[in-house]
């Protein structure tokens, strides 16, 4: 009797031993599964999130409808040009070609959509291109976008440095009519940086790789004032 009660005794041990081991499992299996949901359900979390801050921007006033540029006449034929307030051949564009298209702005010919786009950070030591880009936006939301950027491109600084400081880009919105108070807030808030990277995130699913590039309703152009003219012509409008 005493041998097989201590079976049944040894026998019980074991399969207490084996039910703890399957609690021990099954805590263990339902531990892992909760973490990989949490992991999951953090990187679809994650997904959704970083979609929409990729699409959160603030537009300043004349932006178009896609908040890709600042749109400025009425005119029937759409001129885009993608531009970089760092980029010399930029700055050559606006001196040479810019006049030519604000007389046909004011002969109501065309619609001209600015893309200030920051390819050039690499090129300056304080990320110039973008700041200069969301100063350009703050002057658009005070209706001085064109005299803005044309100083802009007037004292554009050398690529390699810091480029114009807050305190000058704002001094320059006082130089074309802007208040720079509510102007120099603008930009010290960073108002409009998100949507630098808007626009610029933009152009480069359009595929634009260099600055200047311009576009005639729809259509790459040179960016000479004869071709941009000969094409606006070829529209018939």
């Amino acid at each position: 009797m005493s041998s097989r009660a201590g079976q049944k005794r040894a026998a019980k041990v074991v399969r207490q031993q084996m039910a703890r081991e399957r609690r021990r499992q099954r805590t263990l299996w339902t531990s892992v599964l909760a973490v990989a949901a949490l992991v999951i359900a953090g990187m679809i979390g994650w997904g959704v999130f970083a979609s929409q801050r990729a699409d959160e921007y603030h537009a300043p006033a004349g932006a178009t409808a896609d908040g890709s540029g600042i749109a400025v006449g009425t005119g029937p034929v759409t001129v885009d040009i993608y531009e970089d307030f760092l980029c010399p051949a930029c700055r050559q564009f606006e001196t040479q070609v810019g006049p030519v298209l604000d007389q046909l702005v004011a002969d109501g010919r065309i619609r001209v959509v600015h893309h200030p786009v920051a390819y050039l950070d690499r090129a300056s030591t304080t990320g110039y291109s973008s700041r200069a880009s969301a100063a350009a936006g703050c002057a658009a939301d005070g209706g001085r976008y064109g005299e803005y950027s044309s100083a802009l491109f007037e004292r554009q600084p050398a690529e390699g440095g810091a480029g114009l400081s807050t305190d000058e880009l704002i001094r320059i919105g006082g130089g074309v009519g802007l208040d720079e108070d509510t102007f120099g807030t603008c930009i010290r808030d960073g108002r409009f940086r998100s949507w630098t990277e808007h626009v610029t995130d933009l152009a480069s699913e359009r595929g634009i790789r260099g600055t200047p590039t311009v576009f005639v309703d729809g259509q790459p152009v040179q960016n000479s004032a004869d071709a941009i003219r000969a094409a606006i012509d070829a529209t018939g409008r």
